[in-house]
């Protein structure tokens, strides 16, 4: 695989163009990670009563739902979004993943993960006293992703 970067001072946007010869694993995976590196520096509009924060999707540990309200979590802080948890998990990149009903998680916050094979799994975040549970129904596909982001790196 050739890599080629091209510098052209007129361009308003910048623009990445993958030619391959056919689309397979490893170039799905390069576009992936493309996108999830543009999206997680995109800020977002977030809530704090009368304010408006715009954060990049980067600071952002987990996602939740607490009545009809959708909170975004970073270490120190939680912020109202106005965005549905199904909106979300359209619209981020792949560094976040569904693991309860009511739950978005950043992968690459992840600290631990206490496995309870009875009940819910706790996530414990790097830096932060937050937590949150995986359900069981979503537990393999967070331990899945979270290996894919360790052999990624």
């Amino acid at each position: 695989m050739k890599i080629r970067i091209e510098m052209e001072p007129t361009l308003s946007d910048d623009e990445i163009i993958i030619r391959c010869s056919k689309v397979d694993e490893s170039i799905v995976k390069i576009e992936n990670a493309i996108t999830g590196i543009c999206a997680a520096k995109e800020k977002f509009t977030f809530y704090q009563g009368d304010t408006e924060y715009y954060l990049p999707l980067e600071k952002i540990l987990f996602f939740e739902t607490e009545g009809n309200q959708i909170y975004a979590h970073t270490a120190k802080d939680v912020y109202q979004t106005k965005y549905r948890l199904y909106e979300l998990e359209k619209m981020l990149p792949d560094d976040f993943i569904r693991v309860s009903k009511s739950t978005i998680l950043n992968v690459h916050h992840v600290f631990s993960i206490k496995r309870n094979l009875t009940a819910s799994s706790e996530v414990q975040f790097e830096g932060s006293h937050k937590q949150v549970y995986v359900s069981r129904n979503y537990y393999k596909q967070l331990k899945k992703r979270l290996e894919e982001k360790r052999l990624s790196r």
